[in-house]
């Protein structure tokens, strides 16, 4: 808007309200709840770094006593909303690409791309994919959401040549240059990039109506943290020996066959006239019934 002199003060008041207005400020149901903002602070979602972008300087709140930028979370809220807003215009949803470079951020994106029904990419980005079409991975995606700007540069600039719309999580260092929607956020702590993942993915289903907004998400938050591989090896064999050891407690008790019974009976060979005397003086044919096999 451009106000001069000549402007009506109509039209000035409506502009400085719809300057002031933003998504949450008007329904109740999109804004933030308490416990979404308990679960920003503790996964450490406000804490920026020392630098600061000059196109992020926008969103930052103040500057602590040690250097560390805080983060304003309403607009980190504003600009989920905003996000999950363009993801669930878009038609067919394997048209969003969810990208991740970092390995904090893959599982993140896994998940994503499963409960949206998006196309995830973790790892590392092949150069081309979004602009040479002799690739087998070619792709042709509608929208892009990549976990940091710095890490994920490649496929930014590369949408950029086709024209496709990207949404970044953005740290206060980050530059956000060829990004459409940034979301001004932590993108270096595990747990906030999980969390963040997380607020967008229900989001999404709760502006598709997939998910009701009085319904708490079944899927929890801890599924979207990143894990690292040696503590997952450790706990899968902690649970390997407990379920061992309760087998082995559950058994029964097995017999021993090799040592000796516990109470043996001695046997005693009888003498030799006694065997005289109890088969009649050895007079078998007394002893035998005759049979007529004949009859």
């Amino acid at each position: 808007f451009f106000l001069s002199a000549h402007t009506p003060r109509v039209a000035v008041l409506f502009h400085r309200n719809f300057a002031n207005n933003t998504m949450s400020d008007g329904l109740s149901l999109l804004a933030p709840k308490e416990e979404d903002i308990n679960k920003m602070l503790m996964a450490k979602t406000h804490i920026g770094v020392k630098n600061v972008n000059y196109q992020m300087q926008k969103y930052v709140f103040k500057r602590r006593s040690d250097g560390i930028n805080i983060i304003n979370l309403h607009k980190t809220w504003e600009k989920m909303l905003l996000a999950a807003r363009v993801i669930v215009a878009i038609e067919n949803p394997k048209d969003v690409v969810a990208v991740s470079g970092r390995p904090y951020g893959q599982r993140a994106v896994l998940k994503f791309a499963a409960h949206v029904g998006a196309t995830s990419m973790a790892g590392r980005y092949t150069p081309g994919t979004f602009t040479n079409q002799i690739q087998k991975a070619f792709r042709e995606p509608r929208l892009i959401v990549v976990t940091d700007p710095h890490t994920d540069h490649q496929p930014i600039t590369e949408a950029s040549f086709v024209n496709i719309p990207v949404v970044a999580l953005a740290d206060t260092d980050s530059s956000v240059h060829y990004v459409d929607i940034a979301i001004p956020c932590n993108n270096k702590a595990i747990h906030s990039i999980g969390l963040m993942w997380w607020l967008l993915a229900r989001e999404v289903l709760r502006l598709r109506g997939t998910l009701q907004r009085e319904v708490p998400w079944e899927i929890m938050v801890d599924l979207y943290f990143y894990r690292d591989p040696e503590e997952v090896e450790k706990e899968e064999q902690a649970a390997q020996r407990e379920i061992e050891g309760g087998e082995a407690a559950a058994a029964p008790a097995a017999e021993d066959w090799t040592g000796a019974p516990a109470a043996a009976t001695a046997f005693t060979a009888p003498a030799a006239d006694e065997w005289s005397s109890t088969a009649n003086n050895g007079d078998w044919s007394a002893a035998a019934p005759s049979a007529d096999w004949g009859a």
